[in-house]
């Protein structure tokens, strides 16, 4: 079964912006599929299960831009 969570993240205005996000959360384990939504500043993330919040936000913290919050 599969987790799909949409990550609000602050930062992102361009295609480098969603290549930079997709490339630390995909490097996740379990993560399946990044969806990067730079008009709703989102990444919808398909995971084997839910991932811990503190290694998302290392994620993103690492491409440069910051998680401001979690949509079941």
């Amino acid at each position: 079964m599969s987790v799909r969570t949409t990550y609000q993240i602050t930062g992102m205005t361009c295609g480098h912006c969603a290549s930079a996000v997709t490339r630390e959360l995909t490097a996740l384990p379990g993560v399946k599929e990044v969806e990067i939504d730079l008009a709703a500043g989102n990444a919808a993330v398909v995971s084997d299960s839910v991932l811990p919040l503190d290694e998302v936000r290392n994620a993103v913290d690492e491409a440069g831009y910051q998680l401001a919050g979690v949509d079941a």
